[in-house]
């Protein structure tokens, strides 16, 4: 680049009357937190009962501002999606229990009831069988 003499013997003008080195710019305070700062577990807790343990414990009067119940909220849908998740994994559907249940149109109950595997004669099986005839005495009863 050339400069023309007068431009250029300004340029020197003004390097002669330059104070000290300029300081370097002071940080700016509304950064976010790099990943060594040390942060409040309300920012860091992933498992949502913590969290909300964490929310509890910052509120004096039980208010949680609108974000932290968004990210509350988040950590549970994480959670939820993680736990159904894996049990669609350790169930893998069974063509067996597909085909046992029967088709039906309409409205009204489609479900039917599926007794657990339990010993005959036990207790837990006469508990079962009283439930079942309470729940068949409720529905005669809203007949």
């Amino acid at each position: 680049m050339s400069f023309d003499p007068r431009s250029l013997e300004r340029l020197k003008e003004l390097g002669r009357s330059l104070p000290e080195p300029i300081a370097p710019p002071q940080q700016n305070t509304d950064h976010p937190l790099k990943a060594t700062e040390k942060r409040h577990r309300i920012e860091t807790e992933d498992n949502p009962e913590r969290l909300f343990q964490e929310l509890m414990k910052a509120s004096s009067d039980g208010t949680v501002p609108e974000h932290l119940m968004a990210r509350l909220k988040d950590a549970e849908r994480h959670v939820a999606t993680q736990n159904k998740a894996k049990a669609t994994a350790q169930t893998p559907p069974s063509s067996q229990t597909l085909s046992r249940q029967p088709l039906r149109g309409g409205q009204g109950k489609t479900t039917r009831p599926s007794r657990p595997k339990v010993a005959d004669g036990s207790e837990e099986e006469s508990l079962y069988v009283a439930f079942g005839q309470l729940l068949l005495e409720d529905d005669e009863d809203s007949i």
